[in-house]
């Protein structure tokens, strides 16, 4: 395994194991988050703050007032080394409501020219697939998913949108995402779905984390309506979704 610690100010420093979107790095990311999430609630990172995972990254936020840079490099430096063994099957599995139809779908039509296929066949297609979250950023919450299938690789919209509905479910290079909030975004969107990926409130505010799998079940518009009025009047449970997760076996390992 090869690596390389990058300082970032006087606070944090990141572990970068490559350069490439892959779920090999992935795995060598989670692993090494959650060995450092278990030393620290150990007591044994005093300083240590948070972290922040990527497709290839960690970064490890520390106190300078209560460590340094080379005492939790010290610490980490095993961490690393065992994070080569990381697996990627650790993540819950989800099975996620999206809308194809009408104004949740306003590139559905584009898309499927610009590929010469059927709208039809770009819903299976996209449905589907099961995709690995990569990340969470951009916005809390947000979801970077892949890999796509091959034939719906496109390249950003030439013209980005300045407002993106909250729920958009869009596609870009190899990767699928969900918009948690209204925002500006360049990216295709086929769909909407309905599951709200972020709530404050929650114990753990983002509803998908680095790691977890996600399936695509098409439904109606009406069925998507019926979700939000469920979900808004506290009916429906959004964790309803979630088709398994690890046990705490796994969790540990």
């Amino acid at each position: 395994m090869s690596f390389r610690i990058l300082d970032a100010g006087d606070a944090a420093l990141t572990i970068e194991f490559g350069s490439i979107i892959d779920p090999a790095l992935l795995a060598e990311v989670n692993a090494l988050d959650a060995a450092v999430l278990r030393r620290k609630q150990a007591g044994e990172l005093p300083g240590v703050i948070e972290t922040m995972p990527t497709f290839r990254s960690l970064t490890v936020f520390f106190d300078p007032l209560v460590t340094d840079r080379d005492a939790v490099l010290a610490t980490l430096q095993p961490l690393i080394a065992a994070a080569e063994h990381g697996s990627t099957t650790d993540g819950r599995h989800w099975r996620l409501p999206v809308c194809y139809e009408g104004e949740a779908a306003p590139d559905l039509a584009e898309v499927a020219g610009a590929i010469g296929i059927g709208e039809d066949e770009v819903v299976a297609l996209h449905s589907g697939a099961e995709y690995l979250v990569y990340m969470i950023g951009f916005l809390p919450g947000f979801p970077f998913m892949g890999d796509l299938p091959a034939p719906l690789r496109l390249p950003r919209r030439a013209q980005p949108r300045v407002r993106v509905p909250a729920g958009s479910v869009a596609i870009a290079t190899g990767l699928t995402a969900i918009y948690p909030w209204e925002s500006p975004g360049g990216w295709h969107l086929l769909g909407r779905c309905p599951v709200p990926l972020f709530d404050a409130r929650r114990t753990s505010p983002s509803l998908l984390a680095a790691g977890d799998r996600v399936r695509f079940v098409p439904v109606s518009a009406q069925e998507c309506r019926a979700i939000e009025a469920g979900l808004a009047s506290a009916e429906i449970d959004p964790m309803q979704w979630l088709e398994s997760a690890p046990t705490p076996a796994e969790n540990a390992a």
